[in-house]
């Protein structure tokens, strides 16, 4: 991304993420009490006095880890340190110096990173607050005290933050495609991270077998023939009376503004167990938002022989996402690496499509054409006209349709034309929306 990496690091609860948040600006990371909530790699932009980096939020880091998750949550916290060009090592000011912090202070020390030490919750500067503790944590460095919850002192830390960074690079700069955002949504444990992670060619987001491992929205760049991506693998999205704790909550919800930032959704399904409601619930909210979509089977390799016809299979599939039946599907197995190319080659092709506009006289003939061969059904003994058709918008495509009067429009009709538009143009990936407006002159003759 040619911007500098700064990287947040320390042991579990100390407000990492509170920091990420207010130094981000907005509240992206969750935070809670309890530890460890924090799990993958959080990324995000921040500019400070006209200089932007990229900054990293990681998990908690324990002394001895013992679980599986403990052990993939230090593994994300050294790979951030190898790509880091500044560490901030957050410690608490209330708690004081601990082994852990001992821990963490050693091994930033044998990476050799430029390190800044970050005393959190300090609430009170008045008496300024007596830090000396914190030197025997012996990093060359003087402690900066803040407090990231009320937002004390962080300017000074920005500052040092600014100070601490390598040169900018002044040579020109090159103009960048735009980088295309893919969030991969899905419910629970159908292989969202292991996709990510196959993408990426690395273990960027922790994978394990335990359903609701990924609680934020992890955003990670890459370029892939050229074309820059930004991928958001988000949280399993559970029905809401599964929801049981505040941090799976926020894991939603952090799902759906991933969808509404996004280019492109990957609907990530497993292909053993098939289409479930909660599959459904998910895609009705990929096409809520208007989102171009690319469909995700994964786990191919664990489909039981006898339904292991993809022709069927897809036409199945079909009939229960008859609603985004747009989609393209892909069917992957996310560790093997099989399908995964695919993937972005079809994102690639569905934002183009969402992208897509139509010249007024194109748009016409079809309109036409397809009244002529199927005329409007009569509603209450009247037959709905359309006098004109504009591409009002794109992603998704819009379209206004004058016409005599809005209320003819049947459902079915509507997907009539819908299909007709799909027919003449290539707008695979993509939902289609009409506005009706009523056109009180007579039939114009279009030019």
């Amino acid at each position: 991304m040619g911007k500098p990496v700064v990287v947040i690091v320390g042991r579990p609860n100390v407000g990492k993420s509170t920091l990420f948040n207010r130094l981000v600006g907005k509240g992206v990371a969750i935070v809670e009490e309890e530890p460890g909530v924090t799990r993958d790699r959080l990324y995000r932009e921040v500019e400070w006095c006209g200089r932007e980096f990229v900054l990293v939020d990681t998990g908690g880091v324990v002394e001895s880890p013992e679980s599986p998750l403990e052990v993939a949550i230090r593994r994300q916290v050294e790979q951030a340190l190898e790509e880091a060009d500044l560490v901030l090592f957050v410690v608490d000011y209330k708690t004081g110096v601990t082994a852990e912090d001992q821990a963490i202070a050693s091994m930033l020390r044998r990476t050799g990173k430029p390190t800044l030490l970050v005393v959190n919750k300090v609430d009170k500067f008045d008496p300024p607050p007596v830090l000396s503790d914190f030197y025997a944590l012996g990093l060359s460095t003087e402690p900066i005290p803040v407090s990231a919850a009320q937002g004390l002192n962080v300017g000074d830390l920005l500052d040092a933050v600014i100070d601490r960074l390598p040169p900018e690079d002044r040579e020109e700069e090159r103009p960048q495609a735009e980088a295309i955002a893919v969030a991969i949504v899905g419910r629970p444990n159908v292989g969202k991270s292991s996709l990510v992670n196959a993408l990426l060619g690395e273990e960027r987001v922790i994978v394990s077998d335990i359903p609701g491992t990924t609680r934020d929205a992890v955003d990670t760049f890459f370029t892939w023939e050229g074309q820059p991506y930004i991928l958001i693998d988000t949280a399993g999205l559970r029905r809401r009376s599964r929801i049981k704790e505040e941090a799976e909550r926020q894991s939603c919800l952090r799902a759906r503004q991933a969808l509404r930032r996004a280019h492109v959704a990957v609907l990530v399904l497993d292909g053993a167990e098939g289409v479930t409601m909660q599959d459904k619930r998910i895609a009705g909210l990929i096409e809520e938002a208007g989102r171009a979509v690319v469909i995700a089977v994964n786990k191919w390799d664990l489909v039981p022989s006898s339904r292991k016809d993809a022709p069927r299979y897809l036409e199945a599939l079909r009939r229960e996402l008859y609603f985004i039946n747009y989609a393209p599907v892909v069917f992957t197995v996310a560790p093997e690496g099989f399908g995964v190319t695919q993937v972005l080659t079809e994102v690639e092709r569905a934002l183009a499509n969402a992208r897509r506009r139509v010249r007024e006289q194109e748009l016409w003939e079809v309109v036409e054409e397809a009244q002529l061969r199927n005329p409007p059904p009569r509603v209450k003994d009247k037959r709905l006209e359309i006098y004109r058709a504009y591409q009002v918008a794109v992603e998704p495509p819009v379209f206004l349709l004058q016409v005599n009067d809005p209320e003819l429009m049947t459902p079915y009709y509507r997907k009539y034309l819908e299909n007709q538009l799909r027919a003449a143009f290539d707008f695979t990936g993509t939902p289609i929306r009409f506005v009706l407006r009523r056109h009180k002159k007579r039939r114009e003759k279009h030019v």
